[in-house]
């Protein structure tokens, strides 16, 4: 080929195309716009901002961003939508001293890319009423001109995705969206407790908080008093940082981290290393599978610091990270140690109508070759553990004294338990079995939840309902489950802006004596991460069954643990818990006299 008929394959890309590729990086939904918005705001010296949200049924129209901030001039305004300007560095230099929350120069120009905006601002202390207006679509400026304003800025943002359906196509429900507008807000507000914040969603009032100069005041806002009294005041100075704020009691641990905020240097972060190092300095206080609710502002020197790590800022690196780590780890190791962490007793409630089973209960479509009472409970003198694993095995009990027509598992005689998670038992062949009590009582739980709402009567109706509180973020997401947690027998009404009446629960988790049983289950259903495999209804009907078994650790009376292998034996699958662990282990005589090299 000649070279003058050469076509290249190399070409530049027009401007609009690099915009809505820049945006795609900055704008991911529609909390992206509320955070760059926000943190513009803030950058302005805005001591007060609100936020509306107004929705159709299905997804979120609108966004406005009011403040009282430094507001802009009319060239500014203009100048504020073109790629790469910004009023926060001048020079590369800049880089390694960030004090502001945004300095890119992408977000207004990549959110003006993929919307309709409207800008309205006036300058702070102009001396005239007169501000400028801007209309800008798809990243084009239609519209600018002159217009009576307040000092400060309003943005309006419409129509967000409009001019590229493919990412429209891809966002969540609006209930998910603006749950993560709710987490973005929840970790903004407490970055920043001098400023007041106002979120509204079609004009109803979601979060407030009022400027204060501590933290507690915020914190007291958004996650409720009883949150605040069970934290322990934190403050420690290094040469290289000063840390500060709040963690919990260990008594107050959690199964996620969801709840461990950190501002560095008034930035609202996600760190996994700093997670971690919060935990690790309550050491042997906490289980490896629990994690404290912890608020923790950080000041570290700005060059240990790189907050360019991610186009939406969240992320940051740290130099140092070694020191940094160890120290947060100290300081909340020190501040435990110098408190009462000796939990109060919370005496138990009657919460039901009545109990909702005796010595048996009868599982639908089981069938059996024939039925005699259950045998007569052993009388001795059982501690408050003991009571509560007898009213568990109690709620699961079958029908005993008989095998199932398809019994899949040997009839087991109880020798001992082992570290309160182990049940070792003999079979009449002589094999040894050793059970996880966890993982059984979990399947029988499991199988008898799916039989029970396959029925008519699923749900047990509370005497006292009991009001659940969420954050706000969660609470959105919590208002999609509502159907599916009907199904199981879960009956929830909401009661206010974040908060849950709970009017009653599936029949199969019995009498309740601890209502943070159901607070765990929620938490459960909205942190976890669901598998694409397993629909929602399979995640609440194994987050019953796991919630409402025996836990290991648990130590059981010799009968209890042969009532639990004799509940096991008539299940369909006896073999996995609902999360596919086994959940018992056989060696034959064989394999005992191998391993022992008698053969």
């Amino acid at each position: 080929m000649k070279a003058g008929n050469t076509v290249s394959t190399i070409h530049l890309l027009d401007p609009a195309t690099v915009n809505q590729i820049a945006a795609g990086e900055v704008v991911e939904r529609p909390a992206s716009v509320v955070k760059e918005l926000v943190e513009n705001a803030i950058d302005a010296g805005a001591r007060s901002i609100r936020i509306d949200v107004t929705t159709s049924a299905k997804e979120i129209l609108s966004i406005r961003i009011i403040d009282d901030g430094s507001g802009m001039s009319p060239d500014d305004a203009l100048l504020a939508f073109t790629p790469h300007a910004t009023s926060k560095i001048t020079r590369i230099e800049d880089l390694h001293h960030i004090n502001t929350l945004g300095f890119r120069g992408e977000a207004l120009a990549s959110i003006a890319a993929v919307s309709r905006i409207s800008l309205t601002t006036r300058p702070r202390n102009s001396g005239e009423g007169i501000g400028t207006k801007v209309l800008v679509e798809g990243g084009k400026i239609q519209e600018t001109g002159e217009i009576g304003a307040p000092e400060g800025t309003n943005v309006l943002v419409e129509d967000l995705f409009f001019n590229t359906p493919a990412r429209k196509k891809f966002q969540r429900s609006k209930n998910t969206e603006i749950a993560h507008i709710h987490a973005i807000l929840e970790g903004i507000c407490l970055a920043h407790p001098g400023i007041s914040f106002r979120l509204y969603i079609n004009q109803n009032e979601q979060l407030v908080t009022d400027r204060s100069p501590r933290i507690l005041d915020t914190i007291a806002r958004i996650f409720g008093s009883d949150v605040v009294k069970d934290l322990i005041p934190l403050s420690l100075s290094f040469p290289f940082m000063k840390i500060s704020g709040y963690i919990s009691r260990p008594s107050r641990a959690r199964r996620d981290a969801s709840r461990i905020m950190i501002a560095i240097n008034q930035r609202f972060v996600s760190s996994t290393i700093i997670v971690g190092a919060v935990k690790e300095g309550y050491g042997t206080l906490l289980s490896k599978d629990r994690f404290p609710i912890a608020f923790l502002t950080l000041e570290i020197d700005t060059e240990l610091v790189d907050v360019n790590v991610h186009p939406t800022k969240k992320l940051v690196r740290l130099s140092r990270e070694k020191e940094i780590t160890r120290a947060i780890s100290e300081a909340v190791k020190t501040a435990l140690l110098s408190h009462d962490l000796i939990p109060d007793v919370v005496a138990p409630s009657q919460l039901f109508l009545e109990e909702s089973s005796k010595h048996t209960t009868t599982v639908p479509d089981l069938k059996y070759d024939f039925t005699v009472p259950a045998p007569p409970r052993i009388s001795e003198a059982l501690h408050s553990g003991n009571v509560m694993t007898d009213r568990q095995l109690r709620q699961t009990e079958l029908l005993t004294g008989m095998v199932p027509v398809d019994a899949k598992l040997p009839v087991m005689e109880v020798i001992g338990q082992l570290g309160g998670i182990y049940i070792m038992a003999t079979t009449e062949t002589g094999e040894l079995v050793l059970i996880d009590q966890h993982a059984v009582h979990e399947r029988i739980l499991y199988e008898q939840v799916i039989a029970r709402t396959a029925g008519d009567h699923r749900s047990q109706e509370l005497i006292v309902p009991f009001i659940l509180h969420r954050t706000l973020q969660e609470g959105a997401i919590l208002r999609d489950l509502l159907p599916a947690l009907a199904q199981e027998g879960f009956v929830l009404e909401e009661f206010g802006r974040d908060t849950f009446l709970v009017r009653a629960i599936p029949v199969v988790l019995g009498k309740l004596e601890d209502t943070s049983i159901i607070d765990e289950m929620v938490s459960d259903l909205i942190c976890e991460e669901p598998v694409r495999s397993v629909n929602t209804r399979e995640r609440i009907t194994r987050i019953i069954a796991c919630r409402g078994a025996i836990k290991a650790g648990t130590v059981c009376t010799q009968e209890q643990c042969q009532r639990l292998i004799h509940q096991i034996r008539y299940t369909k699958n006896p073999f996995t818990c609902p999360h596919g662990r086994p959940t018992m282990i056989r060696f034959s005589r064989t394999d005992l006299d191998t391993m022992f090299k008698r053969i």
